[in-house]
């Protein structure tokens, strides 16, 4: 089983970001980490000594933390499941928090031994504009600093296709991201989530984004560079050198079972899944009832095969033909031949070894390649 645990806290929100975070106090954290190690006990009463291969905390920023708190809840998921020997453990972090004290130090004393420092850009008008409360100097200085607490398996997360951004913008910031030296890159493309404030000023034409063509070309050369870099694109996003895959995240596109815990974290085990409240202080409230996972759905075979497709073709490696037979007893070719043929012929997919596998130019459109399957599978 993979675990989430959700840090719902951020000292300011960035105007591109759709997560549930709220701007902590010391009340509010404390709420939270009292809820949260309820509902770690009450996951450990219903699944017992349950074997867990991977963690992830994220958020939210969870390195608003204080040390300590990471320390107590490493402790506390110890005793309750039967952690793996050598699993990821790993943390999102952002510069300017995991800058002070000796808090990567401690935090890596503690058990985490994967770190994702949440940069996004070393461009400082770029910063300005995602409204990231860190500098490019302190993101710079986040991963030496993490690099001498004992991490050695760091990974950086950026955002490509900004306002204002141009091809040469974009392929100049990826060499000197590489300089960095970090272990895994997760390079994301700028969405216009709902509810926020870029969805607002995108729609009073406030902001202004790279052209179609010119985002493409940022993904296909971006993509190669990093490749001629030694590391290897094995999802849409993610590209990492030998051995640093993200194990956590390659759990989830192969359909493991996995636990999120904390406000608005999701649940999927045997094919029942839930979300907790976004809420903290309702969250707090049901953790005290017992209340957590009450109202889950049963995902359809239908449901399962759709994620299937859906995460397996993000992936390099691709989605393997016998599992929608396993799960539909029907054969995917006969099912889509003529599409499958189509983009095929157009470069946007490749079949080899029992894997259908989008190309570069496919992962550029795997939306609506993914959306055109979901409609052919509706009319099957």
């Amino acid at each position: 089983m993979l675990l989430y645990l959700h840090v719902p806290f951020c000292r300011s929100k960035c105007g591109y970001c759709a997560f549930h975070s709220q701007v902590p106090d010391d009340n509010a954290v404390q709420v939270y980490l009292d809820a949260l190690m309820r509902e770690i006990a009450l996951w450990g009463d219903r699944l017992g000594n349950v074997s867990v291969e991977t963690i992830f905390i994220g958020g939210g920023t969870p390195s608003i933390l204080p040390s300590k708190a990471i320390d107590v809840i490493l402790n506390r998921l110890s005793k309750t499941f039967a952690i793996s020997s050598g699993a990821e453990i790993s943390m999102e972090a952002n510069p300017e928090s995991a800058l002070r004290d000796s808090f990567l130090h401690d935090v890596h004393a503690s058990g985490i031994n994967r770190l994702s420092l949440g940069i996004q850009s070393l461009n400082r008008d770029l910063l300005h504009t995602l409204g990231r409360p860190h500098s490019a100097k302190q993101a710079i200085e986040a991963i030496e600093r993490a690099r001498q607490s004992g991490f050695a398996n760091i990974n950086i997360d950026f955002i490509w296709g900004l306002p204002g951004q141009r091809i040469k913008h974009w392929l100049e910031e990826l060499k000197q991201i590489v300089k960095l030296g970090p272990d895994h890159i997760s390079c994301y493309s700028l969405t216009i989530e709902e509810n926020t404030p870029f969805e607002a000023a995108y729609d009073d034409g406030k902001l202004e984004l790279p052209s179609d063509d010119d985002q493409g070309k940022m993904f296909l050369y971006g993509s190669d560079f990093l490749e001629l870099q030694g590391y290897s694109h094995y999802e849409i996003s993610n590209f990492a050198r030998m051995g640093f895959q993200c194990r956590h995240n390659l759990g989830y596109w192969e359909g493991a079972d996995y636990l999120g815990l904390g406000p608005s974290a999701v649940s999927t085990i045997r094919s029942r899944r839930w979300k907790n409240t976004k809420d903290l202080g309702e969250y707090a409230e049901k953790t005290r009832n017992g209340q957590i996972g009450e109202y889950a759905e049963t995902l359809t075979p239908h449901d399962r095969m759709e994620e299937l497709i859906m995460l397996r073709l993000r992936t390099a490696r691709g989605l393997r033909l016998a599992a929608y037979k396993e799960l539909t007893g029907r054969v995917f070719m006969e099912d889509f031949r003529p599409m499958i043929t189509a983009l095929h012929q157009h470069g946007l997919v490749k079949i080899r070894n029992g894997y259908l596998n989008l190309t570069k130019r496919g992962m550029l459109v795997s939306n609506t390649i993914i959306e055109n399957l979901f409609e052919a599978m509706d009319r099957l």
